[in-house]
Formats: C-alpha cells, structure tokens, sequence
C-alpha cells in the first residue's frame, strides 16, 4: 500500500499521481508495488526491498544518484502481548522527483506529519524532512522507554506478593525490548554522525538541529541503559524473593502438619488394645481430647515463639 502526498498551503494533501516534490508514503507493499515504483521513480529495487526486513542496520547508501537512509524506529504492537515493544527499519529514499518513505508496517505514530500536527514540517526541504523524521523517533524512543518504566513499576508490586514465574517472564520480555531499543539507538546514532558526509544539503538551522537529534539519541541510549541495568538487577532480586516467598509457605505447612501430628499420635495412643491411663474412666474421651488439645496449644506456642507462623 502506498499513498502520495503534495505539499499545498493548507498543509499535505493526498493525489493520485506521482509530481514532482511530492511524499510517496509506502507501507507493507506487495512486490507489485515494489516493481511499479521501481520503474516509475528510477529507484533501485533494492532499495525499496531492504527496509522490508525487520533485521536492516540504519545506514546510507547511494546508488545511481538515489540516496538510501535507513532509520530504526520504536514500534508499539498492541497484538503482541508478549513482547509489544520493538524497532523496525524504516527507508527514507530521495531521488531527483520525491521522496519515498517504505516501512514493513503502518505506523500510527507518523500520522502527525500528515494532520499538520508537526511544525515547520515541509517536504520541499529534505533535510528539514530528513531530520523531522529522526527527531520524531527520537522522542517517540524516549516516550516508549518511559512506558516501559511504568510496566516495570507496575509488574514490580506484584512481585512483591508472587510466587509464580509469570511476573519474572513479563520483566524478561521487557528487557528483550530494551535490548532492541539500546541496539538501534546506537545503530542511528552512528548513521547521524555520518549523515554530514553525504550529499544532501542542510542549512545551519539544520545541522543545528541534527545536534539536538543527536543530543536526543544518546539520552535515549543512556535512559534504556540505565533501565536495563535496573530491570536485570531487578529480576535477579526478585527470583530471590519468589524463593524466600516459596521457603516461608513450606515452612508454614511444615509447621501446621506438626501441630495435626501431636492429636493423631494421642489418639493412636490411647487406641492400642493394651492397659493404658484413663481407660476404665467415664470421662476418658474429655481427657484424652484436653491433653491433645494442651499438647497442641503448647506446639503451637514454641512455633509462634520461634516465629515458625
């Protein structure tokens, strides 16, 4: 699927053909479409295939004066309940006509270029384009690690009162994301500091705010860092918890099973077919009843007292 988009006074507006300075927004294309766009905008194939895999590196590449950037972008999916934060690459492939945009997936997230939502936004100038992009992935990066920050909180309070391993397994896929975010934060920051080396042109304002995409980068790399670290050290805590939680309930059922031992060992007594106290009494049911009863009370204050309960 691919829409075109056309710059106007009002803001982006969706055509039909293909013009020159227009944005062709291409998303999970069949490899009909790769072919058709291929042909009509003189870009190589390649280019519009290798941002379709969920692996690509962010990188630039140049080919037949077409100019390939490769950003990773956060990606929330709300159907993968196991793992819903990821990355995924996106292309940005400018040529002499337009721009051309190609992603695996439809981003919600970049919805805001098209409703005006993002000032100064403007397909004329590509390197505003370019770094409208970057900065909107960085602040989505930043956004997302802060979700993920609120699902730690939130698993670790019921972690406090777990003995299961669910709650271990939701932090563990949590860190699998904070991983994919700390791999590609790194992987675009690499690919800004080469963008300066390219073809493509940026004012000062620009490369000013290439700096603040960088500055942005690195705070998300450290913020995924830093809630690596404590997530792992996280998980390691509480497994030790889970175990302490899992000691304290078999030692309470231990306890508990002792204390039902000391009637039943009295009442196996006084069963046996041999002379015993309290036999030819009338009330021999009553004694034998009040001394298992002050044995147990007894058992169970020696366990309270050593804080067995």
């Amino acid at each position: 699927m691919y829409n075109i988009f056309k710059g106007s006074t009002d803001g982006l507006m969706i055509t039909d053909e293909i013009q020159k300075d227009c944005w062709v927004r291409v998303a999970n294309p069949t490899a009909t479409e790769c072919e058709f766009l291929s042909k009509t905008l003189g870009v190589p194939i390649a280019f519009l295939t290798d941002p379709l895999d969920v692996d690509e590196r962010a990188r630039i590449e140049i080919d037949e004066g077409v100019t390939l950037v490769i950003v990773r972008i956060p990606y929330f999916d709300k159907d993968n309940v196991d793992i819903p934060y990821t990355t995924l690459p996106l292309g940005i492939i400018f040529t002499d006509e337009c721009i051309v945009t190609v992603c695996s997936k439809f981003v919600e997230n970049f919805l805001d270029f098209v409703t005006g939502r993002v000032k100064n936004f403007s397909i004329e100038s590509r390197g505003r384009f370019l770094l409208q992009i970057f900065f909107r992935t960085a602040l989505l990066f930043l956004s997302y690690l802060k979700d993920i920050n609120k699902r730690t909180d939130f698993i670790e309070g019921e972690l406090h009162k777990s003995m299961r391993n669910v709650e271990l397994i939701k932090l563990l896929n949590l860190e699998k994301s904070l991983v994919f975010f700390t791999t590609s934060l790194r992987s675009n920051e690499i690919m800004m500091e080469r963008l300066q080396k390219t073809g493509i042109r940026m004012t000062e304002e620009d490369k000013e705010m290439l700096d603040d995409v960088i500055i942005e980068n690195k705070q998300g790399i450290e913020m995924a860092n830093i809630y690596s670290n404590i997530l792992s050290g996280m998980m390691d805590a509480f497994a030790s918890v889970i175990n302490n939680n899992l000691t304290l309930v078999m030692k309470f059922l231990t306890s508990v099973t002792i204390i039902f031992m000391i009637p039943t060992f009295v009442s196996s007594t006084f069963g046996m077919n041999v002379q015993l106290p309290f036999q030819n009494a009338p009330h021999a049911f009553l004694i034998v009843t009040g001394i298992s009863l002050m044995l147990s009370l007894t058992g169970v204050a020696i366990f309270w007292k050593r804080r067995f309960f």
